[in-house]
């Protein structure tokens, strides 16, 4: 039998030679820990230098995760609102009313490039000329009635997050995220030892080089060059996140489905991150493309397993699948250390008699207290499934904060000697019996 290294790198050898890419640079992390990073063919097809995984690509649209957790930051902050429209923090900006939200998703309807032939001259705008030439753009569809991948949306939301806190965005996105995370090899352009950008002839199998872009006005939407290393960490931190740096809650918004991008229903968008779905499993994460690279960042958060794959070429179809098939082939072989049960403390008082079955609707629901929360799950449900989690809110109140129901309430109702008689959940009533709808003779 293969070990999962072996079958990693066969599925990484078989992508760079069936592709025909120049290199490829692979990684497989789970809970914050590279088990497997390798590199193939050359950075350099010239000069003959061969890709390490120390080798820098460019991996142009994976900076959008970045850009989305720095206004996720900024809401958490209360220096703005996901609801805002864009002229709040950008007001002579033309085309103002698409939200902040709907930027995040891809359905803010706006066109999907900055005005002008930029991918003719290569040459981006700056934040002056770009706001400038923003009533030169197109609103091609009515805002949230599809999802519509736009570039502009996110030079936009690169700028709000500058204009916001006062300073340059490259300098914010460092400072906030790369600094704190230890993504020492992740920069802005390219920086040695950077791979250089090729394409691969369609009819043979030279190859010729693809410009070293000059990034210009280049933020929000694209410019980082990073390694399968440093995205490692970067992809942990959006399965596990570090509360210093940006609240779990927050981060499990931007994974909330908000738009589907493939009428199949296999593709969707959160807040900054695509998902996908690959039969029962949903993975997070984001792709790339920029001339002469191409780049993969997929991850199970409930498992906090992912892979990544940097390539430098502009073209290969199969980037997508490939990435998300060696996720899958991380998930069978990685599968979770098991760590052996222990008792925990009991229950609070007020807790404990509210344990146990409850019926409503006819359906059986088990409330539990788990790791010190107390927890709710249909009986039906298997056990992988996540539970609605609730947290206090006050005497015999509770909010569920995660699983089904988020946000809903839960109420609480005691008998004289204090014993729990009934709950009410989302306004639904709950007993330890079945019961018909209506009220209780």
């Amino acid at each position: 039998m293969p070990t999962p290294e072996e079958r990693f790198r066969r599925l990484a050898l078989e992508a760079q030679s069936d592709g025909r890419l120049p290199s490829i640079s692979c990684a497989v992390f789970r809970a914050g820990e590279t088990v497997w990073a390798e590199a193939f063919g050359h950075a350099d097809v010239d000069g003959g230098v061969e890709a390490t995984p120390e080798t820098r690509y460019a991996v142009a649209s994976i900076t959008k995760t970045f850009t989305a957790s720095a206004v996720m930051q900024l809401r958490d902050e209360g220096k703005l609102d996901l609801d805002d429209p864009l002229s709040k923090h950008l007001p002579e900006a033309a085309h103002g009313t698409p939200t902040l939200r709907r930027m995040l998703s891809h359905a803010s309807g706006l066109q999907r490039e900055p005005p002008g032939e930029v991918w003719e001259s290569l040459e981006f705008p700056g934040e002056q000329e770009l706001l400038e030439r923003l009533a030169e753009a197109e609103q091609v569809l009515p805002p949230a009635s599809a999802w519509h991948y736009s570039n502009l949306a996110y030079a936009l939301l690169g700028h709000v997050v500058a204009r916001i806190t006062g300073g340059a965005f490259h300098d914010h996105i460092r400072e906030r995220f790369h600094q704190p995370l230890g993504l020492e090899q992740t920069t802005w352009g390219p920086s040695e030892p950077a791979a250089l950008p090729y394409f691969t002839e369609p009819y043979s199998d030279a190859v010729r080089r693809e410009p070293v872009l000059e990034l210009g006005g280049k933020g929000g939407e694209s410019g980082l060059y990073s390694t399968t290393g440093d995205l490692a960490r970067w992809g942990a931190f959006l399965c596990d996140p570090d509360a210093s740096i940006l609240a779990a809650s927050s981060v499990a918004e931007m994974h909330d489905l908000n738009v589907m991008a493939e009428a199949d229903w296999t593709r969707g968008w959160g807040l900054g991150l695509e998902l996908w779905r690959r039969g029962e499993r949903i993975f997070g994460g984001h792709t790339g493309g920029f001339p002469g690279f191409l780049s993969i960042l997929a991850y199970s958060r409930r498992d906090r397993v992912g892979a990544i794959m940097l390539t430098n070429t502009s073209d290969w179809p199969k980037l997508g699948a490939t990435g998300l098939e060696l996720a899958e082939v991380a998930l069978d072989e990685l599968a979770p250390e098991l760590a052996p049960w222990a008792p925990e403390d009991a229950p609070p008082p007020e807790i404990a008699s509210m344990l146990g079955r409850w019926w409503s609707e006819g359906s059986e629901t088990v409330f539990s207290w788990r790791r010190g929360k107390l927890e709710a799950r249909l009986a039906t449900w298997a056990p992988e499934r996540e539970p609605s989690v609730f947290e206090p809110e006050g005497e015999d109140r509770y909010r569920v904060v995660s699983g089904r129901e988020r946000g809903e309430a839960l109420r609480v109702v005691r008998d004289e000697s204090g014993e729990v008689v009934r709950l009410y959940w989302a306004t639904y009533p709950f007993t330890r019996t079945p019961e018909v709808f209506g009220p209780s003779d």
